[in-house]
C-alpha cells in the first residue's frame, strides 16, 4: 500500500501542478482515481496522478475520500493530460477534466447563512449590513443565487463577515448530473394457484402479451396498450413483477444505413492505403499527411485503414472540424462499418454522450466518430487516429485549457502506438513544413476520382473550371446586382437545367452594418467593438460576438437624422435576392442561425441532398466535405471576407475556404463551374485558388512568414487581459510588459521578440476591454518560466489568431 498520493486539484494553482497528500488506512488508491483533497479552507475535487511511499513535504495533509470505485482515467490519458498541461500551460485538472466521463465532474455548493452568535448591535458598514438583514429574512441562501441578488462585489463583503463570525458558509458535494437510465419493465412472475381464474379478458391478453415476448416489457408500454387498471392487477395478483432494465440512450437508435460495397481503388489510394497498413503493423507510431484534392477520394482511404486496423483487433478514432460534418461522416462510416461507430460531440444529449462515453470505454465500438473533444474518446486498443480537414482552426479551443487537437492526436498516438492520418486537400502551412521536412511522412491524391459516367481516359475527372469576376470592374460597367453577370447567367442556367447550386458567403444575417447617411454614425455593440448585423427575418440587430440584440433604429442616436441605411452583404439577403431574381427557386439557408436546433444541420443537408431544394445558400458551414453530386455550380460571391483582418493567418484562411467550397461542385457526372467574386483579383490566396495550386500559394505564404519571422519560422505565445475598466486593462499590460522586457534583458533572451503590449481585435468583447502581448521566437517560452505571469493572464501557445 502505496502512503502518499500525488494530487491535482481543481484550483488555479499553475500548470502542470500536483500536490501530496497521504492516504488514509483503508483507502486504495490508483494513479486515475477521481477524489476528494482538502485544499485551504475548502475540500476540492482532485485527480491522482501518481503514488509513492516517499513524500517530498514534511507535512501533509489526507485525503478524504474518493469518488468512484475505480479510476475514471488511464495511464494514457492522465499521461497526454501531463503534456497538455505542461506544453499549453494549462491548469492539469482542467486538462484531466477534458478526458473525463460526461457527467462525472463534481462540484461543491456553498451556502451562507447567520452565525448563531451573530447579534445586533455589531458595528457594520452599508454594504455588511445589507448581507446581515438579507440573510436573516431566509434560512440559508446559495452563493451563486447571493451574488446575482447583491452583485458580484459582494464577495469581500462575505469574505469580511466570515472572518468576524458573523456569518457561517456550509458547503454540499453535488451529484453527478448525469446517470445510466432505468426504465421499469414487466416481466411474468410464477403464478399462485387459482391466480389466473379470475382475470378479465384484457388482462388475460395482457399476461399473454407479456410472457410471448421472451424478454421484460417496458411498463409504459404495457400501460399505454392494456391500461393501467389492467397492469395493475396484474401486479396485486404476483402473476407480474417490475424489473429495473439499464436502457442505452444511443443517438443512432433507428437509423438504418445501407451496407456499401467498397470501390476499386485508384493506384494513388492503393500506394497510400499499403504504406499506412504497414505502419498499423508496426508496433510503433507514425503520423502521415494526406495530401489530395478535393473529391480525390481520401475518405476511401480513410476506410481502408479503419477496417485493417480492426481486423488487426485495433480500434480507431476519427476527427472531424465541424458538427455539420458529423451526420454525413457517420452514415459513411456506419454503411461500412455496421453497428461499430459511436457518436462523440456537443450536438448529442448529456446522456446518450455518457452512455456512448461508457460503451466506447467497454470496447464496444470499433471507430468513434466526433468534433474536437472525441479525440479523448476512451477507445481501447487505440490503433488509429484519423484527423479530417487537418487544417481546420476549429480543432484550437477558444478557452482553457486552449489545446489544439491535432496536437493532442499525435501525441496520444505517440503514448499507444498508434497511426494519424492528417487529412485535407490545404494542408495547415506548418503541418505541410513538417511534412517536407520529414516529421511526418507525405501522401498525396493528386487527382479526383470521376463518377462512371464522366471519367477522362485515365479515370480521373477534371477540376471544375474556375472564373474569378472582378467586382470593380462590375460597378465601373453599372452592374449593382450582389450576383454578378457572369455568375447570374450561370445560376440561370443550372437552375434551368433542374441542377443544383450552391452560393458561399462567410457573413450571416441581411447585410453587414447599419449607417446613418448623414452623420457616418455606425451602430455598434454597446459590449463589443463590433457592428451589428441586421437580420431582417427578426428584424433585430444583432452582435455576433456575444448575441446582443436590439431593435433597429428609427433615427440616429447620434444626429438624430432618419436617414439609416443598411449596408453590406448577409446569407439573409443573399436568400431574398435569390428568390426575387428567379422566381419560384427553392433555396435553403445553412448559417448558425437556421441550423441552431438539434438534428438542424442532418435535415438540411438531407433536404438539399435529395433535391428538395435547387440552391444552398450558407456560410463556411458548407465549405468543407460535402458531397452533392447534383451541384454544378458553386459561386463565392466576396472572396475578400476575411482576407485584410489584422491576422497573419488570413491569407491562409482565406485560400482553404476558396479551395474547399470549390471542391463542393464537379462531383457528379455533370461536371462543375465556380465563379469567385472578388475586389482583389490579384491577392495571391485568390489567384492560387482559383488554380487550385497549393504549391504556389505555400511559396507565397512561406516568403511572407520568413520576413515577418512568423510560425513556421518561430513559434507565438500571446498573452491576452481583459477588465471591464480600460484604463486598468492598460495599466495591467503595460506592467507585465515591462516585467517581461526586464527579464528578457536580465536572462540575456535576445531571441525572442515581445510585441505590444496593444489593444487586442476586437478591443473590447462582451463587456470587457483586452489587451495583448505576444512573444515570438525560437523558444518563447524560456522568457515566460523566467517571468511571474499574475492571475487574470490567458496564456495562449502557438494561437490560430493574434488579432
Amino acid at each position: 500500500m502505496m502512503k502518499y498520493a500525488e494530487v491535482a486539484v481543481d484550483a488555479p494553482t499553475g500548470y502542470d501542478r500536483t500536490f501530496t497528500y497521504s492516504i488514509p488506512s483503508g483507502l486504495t488508491l490508483k494513479p486515475g482515481h477521481l477524489v476528494h483533497a482538502p485544499f485551504g479552507p475548502r475540500v476540492l475535487p482532485g485527480i491522482v496522478f501518481r503514488l509513492s511511499n516517499e513524500s517530498p513535504v514534511q507535512e501533509t495533509r489526507e485525503i478524504t475520500g474518493a469518488s468512484r470505485d475505480q479510476p475514471v482515467l488511464s495511464p494514457d490519458h492522465l499521461s497526454l493530460a501531463r503534456w497538455i498541461s505542461d506544453y499549453y500551460m494549462a491548469p492539469l485538472y482542467e486538462c484531466a477534466a477534458l478526458m473525463m466521463q460526461p457527467g462525472i465532474l463534481e462540484r461543491i455548493r456553498s451556502y451562507y447563512s447567520l452565525a448563531a452568535e451573530a447579534t445586533s448591535g455589531q458595528k457594520l458598514s452599508p454594504a455588511q449590513s445589507r448581507v446581515m438583514d438579507y440573510l436573516a429574512s431566509r434560512d440559508r441562501v446559495e452563493r451563486g443565487a447571493l451574488l446575482r441578488a447583491m452583485g458580484p462585489r459582494i464577495e469581500s463583503t462575505l469574505r469580511t463577515l466570515e472572518r468576524r463570525g458573523l456569518v457561517e458558509v456550509s458547503s454540499e458535494w453535488q451529484k453527478p448530473t448525469v446517470r445510466p437510465r432505468y426504465v421499469t419493465h414487466l416481466e411474468p412472475a410464477p403464478s399462485a394457484d387459482g391466480a389466473e381464474e379470475s382475470l378479465s379478458p384484457l388482462q388475460a391478453a395482457l399476461l399473454d402479451y407479456v410472457r410471448e415476448q421472451g424478454g421484460p416489457v417496458p411498463r409504459a408500454e404495457a400501460t399505454r396498450e392494456f391500461g393501467q387498471y389492467a397492469v395493475s392487477a396484474l401486479e396485486k395478483k404476483g402473476l407480474v413483477r417490475r424489473v429495473q432494465v439499464h436502457v442505452e440512450r444511443d443517438p443512432l437508435r433507428g437509423r438504418v444505413f445501407t451496407p456499401d460495397e467498397p470501390p476499386n481503388l485508384t493506384p494513388e489510394q492503393q500506394r497510400a492505403v499499403s504504406v499506412i497498413e504497414a505502419a498499423i503493423d508496426s508496433p510503433s507510431s507514425e503520423a502521415f499527411l494526406l495530401h489530395g484534392v478535393t473529391g480525390s477520394g481520401k475518405t476511401e482511404v480513410y476506410l481502408r485503414a479503419l477496417a485493417h486496423a480492426m481486423s488487426s483487433g485495433k480500434r480507431g478514432i476519427v476527427i472531424v472540424p465541424e458538427l455539420s460534418l458529423t451526420p454525413q461522416t457517420i452514415e459513411r462510416f456506419s454503411s461500412r462499418f455496421p453497428g461499430q461507430v459511436a457518436v462523440q460531440h456537443s450536438g448529442l444529449s448529456p446522456g446518450e454522450r455518457f452512455d456512448q462515453w461508457w460503451r466506447i470505454k467497454e470496447g464496444a465500438y470499433g471507430v468513434a466518430i466526433g468534433a474536437r473533444s472525441a479525440v479523448f474518446a476512451p477507445q481501447p486498443d487505440l490503433g488509429l487516429i484519423v484527423i479530417d480537414e487537418e487544417h481546420e482552426p476549429s480543432y484550437k479551443q477558444d478557452d482553457a485549457p486552449r489545446y489544439h487537437a491535432r496536437e493532442a492526436a499525435l501525441k496520444l498516438a505517440e503514448l499507444t502506438g498508434a497511426v494519424v492520418i492528417l487529412g485535407t486537400a490545404t494542408p495547415d502551412v506548418v503541418t505541410y513544413t513538417r511534412a517536407v521536412n520529414g516529421r511526418y511522412r507525405l501522401l498525396t491524391l493528386p487527382d479526383r476520382i470521376a463518377a462512371a459516367t464522366a471519367q477522362r481516359s485515365n479515370g480521373m475527372a477534371a477540376q471544375p473550371s474556375v472564373q474569378v469576376v472582378d467586382l470593380r470592374r462590375e460597378l465601373e460597367e453599372g452592374n449593382r446586382s450582389i450576383f454578378s453577370r457572369a455568375l447570374s447567367g450561370a445560376m440561370g442556367r443550372a437552375i434551368e437545367a433542374g441542377e443544383q447550386v450552391m452560393l458561399y458567403l462567410n457573413r450571416r444575417g441581411s447585410g453587414g452594418m447599419v449607417q446613418c447617411r448623414d452623420c457616418g454614425h455606425v451602430m455598434r455593440c454597446s459590449r463589443c467593438d463590433f457592428t451589428l448585423t441586421h437580420h431582417a427575418q427578426a428584424d433585430r440587430l444583432i452582435c455576433h460576438q456575444c448575441n446582443y440584440r436590439r431593435n433597429p433604429p428609427g433615427q440616429c442616436p447620434k444626429c438624430r437624422s432618419r436617414q439609416i441605411r443598411y449596408l453590406g452583404l448577409g446569407t439573409q439577403r443573399v436568400v431574398e435576392e435569390l428568390e426575387k431574381e428567379y422566381p419560384g427557386v427553392t433555396t435553403l439557408r445553412w448559417d448558425r442561425d437556421a441550423a441552431s436546433a438539434k438534428g438542424a444541420h442532418e435535415r438540411i443537408m438531407e433536404s438539399f441532398r435529395q433535391g428538395e431544394a435547387q440552391a444552398l445558400v450558407g456560410t463556411q458551414m458548407i465549405a468543407k466535405g460535402l458531397h452533392f453530386p447534383n451541384v454544378t455550380l458553386v459561386g463565392v460571391l466576396c472572396a475578400d471576407i476575411g482576407l485584410f483582418i489584422p491576422d497573419f493567418h488570413a491569407g491562409e484562411r482565406v485560400f482553404q475556404l476558396l479551395c474547399q467550397v470549390s471542391g463542393r461542385t464537379g462531383r457528379g457526372p455533370l461536371g462543375g463551374q465556380v465563379i469567385l467574386q472578388t475586389y482583389s483579383p490579384g491577392h495571391y490566396a485568390v489567384t492560387s485558388a482559383s488554380a487550385q495550386d497549393y504549391t504556389s500559394f505555400y511559396d507565397d505564404e512561406m516568403a511572407y512568414r520568413r520576413e515577418q519571422m512568423l510560425p513556421p519560422t518561430s513559434r507565438l505565445i500571446r498573452l491576452v487581459y481583459a477588465d471591464i475598466s480600460q484604463d486598468v486593462c492598460q495599466r495591467e499590460a503595460d506592467r507585465l510588459g515591462d516585467e517581461l522586457k526586464r527579464q528578457r534583458l536580465a536572462w540575456g533572451l535576445t531571441d525572442t521578440d515581445i510585441l505590444g503590449p496593444a489593444p487586442a481585435f476586437p478591443p473590447r468583447l462582451r463587456g470587457r476591454y483586452r489587451w495583448h502581448i505576444i512573444l515570438r521566437g525560437r523558444d518563447p517560452r524560456s522568457l515566460l518560466e523566467k517571468a511571474q505571469i499574475p492571475q487574470g493572464w490567458a496564456v495562449d501557445v502557438d494561437p490560430i489568431s493574434v488579432a
